[in-house]
């Protein structure tokens, strides 16, 4: 069921024109630099934007122009696991896993969930109770879900959204045990809030 699902969002999704998107992107990022989570965070976990995706490059740029850490993944693949590093500049990416922008890995930039304030996370899909539909690979829910990822964002009250166009928005999405909701959506008509810490 789920891989159908992801099928027709990801055909939604990468059927908006053009020009379209390109206002849905604006209106979602305004609304994230408004939410007073981003305003307040020090350091951000964010995704690099992949074809159809929200676009994420003018955050990119701006969290680094406001002074504050951005921290975007790199794909291990062998260990079926991500790395977080910190990144200084929007040039240093390099396409990774699957041709995904990733940072250039340097050990000294490395960091941890514990270093983060802010995460906001791709996806396929997502519902109205905030489960979210991935790509597959799982990468995220280990990430975020566990006894490790789940103490610290509540110890550390870290806030984990995503960003969505409304063609992403569905019904329900099929959850299982291991999938790890978010705590809030940000789409282009408002925002969905599930849960914040």
């Amino acid at each position: 069921m789920k891989k159908t699902l992801r099928a027709t969002l990801l055909k939604k999704r990468d059927s908006i024109p053009p020009e379209q998107k390109a206002g849905k992107d604006a209106a979602i990022m305004e609304r994230l630099f408004a939410l007073d989570a981003f305003k307040k965070a020090k350091s951000l976990l964010l995704y690099a934007s992949f074809r159809s995706e929200v676009d994420t490059t003018g955050c990119m740029s701006e969290t680094i122009r406001l002074g504050k850490r951005l921290i975007l993944p790199a794909v291990d693949s062998r260990r079926r696991e991500l790395k977080l590093y910190e990144v200084k500049e929007v040039s240093e990416l390099k396409p990774g896993y699957m041709g995904i922008p990733e940072p250039v890995i340097k050990k000294n930039r490395q960091v941890t969930l514990g270093d983060i304030d802010l995460i906001i996370v791709p996806g396929v899909g997502f519902d109205r109770e905030c489960n979210r539909l991935g790509y597959g690979g799982g990468y995220y829910d280990r990430l975020l879900g566990g006894t490790t990822g789940q103490r610290l964002r509540a110890k550390r009250r870290i806030t984990a959204l995503a960003l969505a166009f409304e063609e992403q928005i569905t019904g329900k999405i099929p959850a299982e045990p291991h999938d790890v909701k978010v705590d809030m959506i940000i789409t282009d008509k408002g925002e969905i809030c599930c849960h914040v810490p």
